[in-house]
C-alpha cells in the first residue's frame, strides 16, 4: 500500500497483516469512522462494531464511560475520550478501540470548547497480565462546515489508528 491510498484501506491492510480488531465509539462522527471502515471489501475480518454514544446516557450505558468522568470534564474531553476507547475496546473484546468526541457545529461551541474540537483517543490491548494496554488521546480542532469536520475527524481518527500500529 501506499500513502496515496485511501486511510480507511491502509488501516485495513495494517490490521489484516497483524490479524488484530478493531471497535469504534463515536460521538460527534455519528457513525462515519464505521461507515469509512466498511466502505473496504473484506473488512469484515477485522472490524467487529461502531456504537454511536452520541448522549451521557449512551456512553454510560454502552461503554461504561463514568458519571464522575462526564460531569467533571464534559462528553468533550481527554479523560471521555479515553474512556470511550477503552470502553469500546474492552466491551468488545478487540485488539484496538478508537473514539471520537468533540464539536462538529456549527451550534454548540463554547469559549473553551469552540466548533471544531475533537478529542480522538486510541486504546490497545495487551496480553493478560502485562500491564502493556495503553490508551492516547489527542486533540484537534478543524474548520469547515459540519459535513467536513465530520470528514476531518473520521479521517483523522484512522490516522491516528494507523500511526498507533506503526508505531508498535
Amino acid at each position: 500500500m501506499s500513502d496515496d491510498d485511501p486511510i480507511e484501506q491502509r488501516v485495513g491492510a495494517a490490521l489484516r497483516e497483524r490479524d488484530e480488531t478493531l471497535a469504534v465509539a463515536e460521538s460527534c462522527t455519528g457513525g462515519l469512522v464505521g461507515s469509512l471502515l466498511t466502505d473496504v471489501s473484506g473488512s469484515s475480518a477485522y472490524f467487529d462494531r461502531s456504537l454511536v454514544t452520541y448522549s451521557y446516557g449512551a456512553k454510560q450505558e454502552l461503554l461504561a464511560v463514568s458519571r464522575e468522568a462526564l460531569d467533571d470534564h464534559g462528553a468533550v474531553s481527554e479523560p471521555v475520550a479515553a474512556e470511550m476507547a477503552r470502553g469500546v475496546r474492552d466491551t468488545a473484546g478487540t485488539d484496538w478501540g478508537v473514539a471520537t468526541t468533540g464539536v462538529a457545529g456549527p451550534t454548540g461551541g463554547s469559549p473553551e470548547t469552540p466548533v471544531g474540537t475533537v478529542y480522538i483517543a486510541v486504546a490497545s490491548a495487551a496480553p493478560w497480565e502485562t500491564g502493556e494496554s495503553g490508551c492516547t488521546v489527542a486533540h484537534y480542532e478543524f474548520d469547515g462546515s459540519r459535513t467536513e469536520v465530520k470528514a476531518k475527524i473520521a479521517r483523522r481518527a484512522l490516522a491516528d489508528l494507523l500511526e498507533t500500529i506503526q508505531s508498535q
